[in-house]
């Protein structure tokens, strides 16, 4: 079974239901100096920890006096846009006691499907992580519509997984783990402790969820579970509503663990090197060194330029023989790049105009062949 002690970065969902009140609208205060608690623990143990929270709308049509009903768009963003600023300041003071700092990082599915903002958001994120700060993370539903939406927050969840190389995903939910059938009409549903891998037969299995506040149901944290356990990401999903829910999890709560394939380092390596290169860049013998003994690839290191490429797109690293050494997401545009080749990371201000990364390719982005290693 797998166990919280040990876990390098974990990302936690909590779902509206856990935190607000169906009845009041309020927030459940003690639940959550609990669940900080938890972190504060976790943060100990020197785990990294996300959390992914819904509630801003819930709060806000609280605080609005919106009816518990289904809101038109501009009343749920309305909403969303009043509750967000309660919810980052109620997760702010539960942590301040523990001198842990959060910071609020809202996104929509866009952030994630756009390469550029994908490597902003990665960067942005592992900052903060560095810095030992707990980033609050939710769907940006002031201003994201459904063609940019991410729908729900399991799926947000599983997806800032993949961008934090978290090795585990906790999500906290209305029910206990997975069933063979839901276990409020079916008293024969059976739950299921570890699911190896997500068959066609474990799919048919997901039913939709019961909470009014919560969107998400099973079929959708299956999707996360998908997700993250593809990306190397070990996910367990787990009743949330008791007090300290992490320590009741590490203390052998009901929950279904669903099993990693492999690690996030080798899913994201997996990941750029199935990608189609939009173009490559030629190294010379000095780079190929730096590269081989883990060093990211920096402007000086490049000897020629070839394709169109845009920032983030997928680029071949090639030797000074042209022999192909791997693969890699490229901070700098095709121009930008033959602007800065062979010139040292302190001109590229001059050069381009702005200050930018000091990678070209940074080494957490670049899939190199065997013989590299």
């Amino acid at each position: 079974m797998a166990t919280l002690k040990g876990a390098k970065r974990v990302v936690i969902k909590i779902g509206s239901a856990l935190l607000v009140d169906r009845e009041t609208g309020d927030l459940r205060r003690d639940w959550l100096l609990g669940l900080a608690e938890d972190v504060a623990w976790l943060k100990g143990q020197g785990t990294d920890v996300v959390l992914v929270s819904s509630g801003s709308i819930a709060l806000g049509r609280g605080v609005l006096g919106l009816p518990r009903a289904e809101l038109p768009l501009e009343q749920s963003q309305a909403a969303a846009a009043v509750g967000q600023i309660r919810l980052a300041r109620a997760y702010e003071e539960a942590l301040a006691p523990y001198e842990i700092k959060t910071a609020q990082v809202l996104v929509t599915l866009e952030d994630s499907a756009n390469r550029r903002r994908y490597l902003n958001s990665r960067a942005t994120m592992a900052t903060l992580l560095g810095l030992g700060v707990v980033p609050i993370v939710n769907e940006n539903d002031t201003v994201a519509t459904d063609e940019i939406r991410y729908g729900d927050n399991d799926r947000l969840a599983a997806q800032v997984a993949l961008t934090t190389g978290a090795d585990m995903l906790i999500l906290l939910s209305d029910v206990d783990g997975f069933y063979s059938d839901n276990p409020m009409t079916n008293p024969d549903a059976h739950r299921y402790d570890v699911v190896e891998e997500i068959t066609p037969e474990i799919e048919a299995m997901a039913g939709e969820g019961t909470s009014g506040l919560s969107k998400g149901g099973m079929i959708t944290k299956l999707f996360a579970a998908k997700t993250a356990t593809m990306g190397g990401c070990a996910m367990a999903i787990t009743e949330g509503s008791v007090m300290r829910p992490l320590t009741a999890l590490e203390n052998g709560a009901n929950a279904t663990w669903f099993t990693a394939q492999g690690t996030p380092q080798l899913a994201r390596k997996r990941w750029i090197g199935s990608m189609k290169p939009q173009g490559a860049v030629t190294l010379d013998a000095g780079a190929v060194k730096a590269l081989k003994a883990g060093k990211s690839l920096l402007g000086a290191g490049v000897a020629e330029v070839s394709g169109d490429f845009g920032r983030g797109d997928p680029v071949e690293i090639l030797g000074p023989d042209a022999h192909k050494l791997g693969q890699g997401l490229c901070a700098y545009t095709a121009e930008e790049t033959r602007a800065i080749k062979g010139r040292h990371s302190s001109e590229t201000e001059a050069i381009l105009g702005y200050t930018g990364r000091t990678a070209l390719i940074h080494r957490d982005d670049m899939a190199l062949q065997a013989s590299m290693h």
